[in-house]
């Protein structure tokens, strides 16, 4: 039990911390695509996603010397130089860039509107892009743990809480964000900083998190009290609705 000190366990518990703050993204991004499945399909697929996460971010910390290497210059063009990090942080940022304004096209004008009022998704399909976002945000997560601890149990048990706490959590946010339109397209928005943050790494732009995460908590708060507001006043119109019937008004 030596190894269970003081300092160790304030270790734990920042990193914990941070974590849980850092997977912030990762839920909301994984809220709203397991949206597009059969409700009997949500819960399944949002465990899955997280329990791949944290596979990964285990296995990544089992590598903690092959991920010191990934800072390492791989491209050089015309002096510029690129690490494999900054490659997994270009491509998982148009991802999510990519990813997110597909999903606010659906959601104002395309397959959310269908007769189903859900977009054609698969479960497999849905796990794929899961899978594909968690890996860049396992990376990232992994990178702050390596450069914040040294023992790699602090790290493991870290990563194993955080990835607990949103298992807890993670379907009441999921069903809290489908309940209200406005928070789904504030949460979009903020896939499409975070987005836009990790291509800017990736470039080498250095972006304080805090300041990102601050807006982010700045802008939620203001939309809680625009939902407190709107519980005790009439229902907001319906915008689509009306335009529709606008259109087929004039049709006719």
């Amino acid at each position: 039990m030596e190894f269970i000190t003081a300092d160790n366990l304030i270790s734990l518990l920042t990193l914990t911390l941070l974590e849980i703050v850092l997977g912030i993204d990762n839920i909301i991004f994984i809220s709203i695509i397991v949206a597009r499945l059969p409700v009997d399909q949500q819960d399944k697929a949002r465990k899955l996603g997280l329990t791949l996460a944290l596979v990964m971010r285990v296995i990544l910390l089992m590598f903690v010397s092959w991920i010191a290497q990934l800072t390492n210059p791989l491209i050089n063009i015309f002096g510029f130089e690129l690490s494999g990090r900054d490659l997994i942080m270009l491509a998982g940022g148009l991802f999510l860039l990519a990813k997110s304004t597909m999903e606010i096209h659906n959601k104002l004008e395309g397959e959310e509107h269908g007769p189903d009022g859900k977009g054609k998704a698969t479960f497999s399909n849905i796990i794929f892009q899961i899978i594909l976002l968690d890996l860049v945000f396992s990376l990232d997560s992994v990178i702050t743990a390596v450069g914040l601890v040294k023992e790699l149990w602090v790290m493991i048990t870290a990563v194993m809480i955080s990835i607990g706490v949103m298992l807890i959590f993670a379907k009441a946010i999921g069903e809290f964000i489908d309940r209200h339109p406005t928070v789904k397209m504030l949460a979009l928005s903020f896939l499409l900083m975070v987005g836009m943050v990790l291509f800017a790494e990736g470039l080498h732009f250095h972006v304080e998190k805090g300041y990102v995460y601050t807006a982010m908590a700045f802008s939620m708060l203001v939309e809680f009290l625009n939902i407190r507001l709107r519980k005790k006043s009439k229902p907001p119109v319906n915008l689509r609705r009306d335009t529709v019937g606008v259109y087929e008004a004039k049709e006719k």
